[in-house]
């Protein structure tokens, strides 16, 4: 075990799960490929990668790297609603640029006009919780 862990670099059950995420992922890819929308699928995934690695990840690294010097108390503050507010931008997208009225009315039976207004307004509480509760901290740290 000590050679196959000093070959591969990590332990024996690494390399089980990342063969076993691969074939879940190829199990997955041969579902789709049958989907008369797998091309549309395939170009939003790789629009997908593309905007993350080259804009989203350089642009919050770097705020990233702004807050280190802040402390990692407050960086953490700030990290955790963005990381909320994120989530839920991804997951509401489509709603929140406005794109998608007619599938979204047919599904919910609403319009997607307030999402973008929610969505704001779900941000500015998460954020608002987060100083809230860092300046609750630093108050409780400060008294002797």
């Amino acid at each position: 075990m000590a050679e196959f862990r000093r070959a591969y670099g990590a332990a024996w059950w690494h390399l089980a799960l990342l063969v076993g995420c691969f074939a879940v992922t190829g199990w997955v890819a041969l579902r789709l490929a049958g989907e008369p929308t797998a091309g549309r699928m395939l170009l939003w995934f790789l629009g997908a990668v593309v905007a993350h690695d080259l804009v989203l990840f350089p642009a919050y690294a770097m705020v990233d790297r702004l807050l280190r010097h802040t402390g990692r108390s407050l960086r953490n503050h700030v990290r955790v609603p963005a990381l909320g507010s994120g989530l839920l931008l991804l997951v509401y997208l489509p709603g929140v640029l406005g794109l998608g009225d007619g599938t979204y009315a047919a599904a919910t039976g609403l319009t997607p006009e307030p999402l973008l207004g929610r969505w704001l307004a779900v941000s500015a509480v998460l954020f608002a919780a987060s100083a809230l509760l860092y300046a609750v901290r630093r108050l409780r740290h400060r008294e002797p």
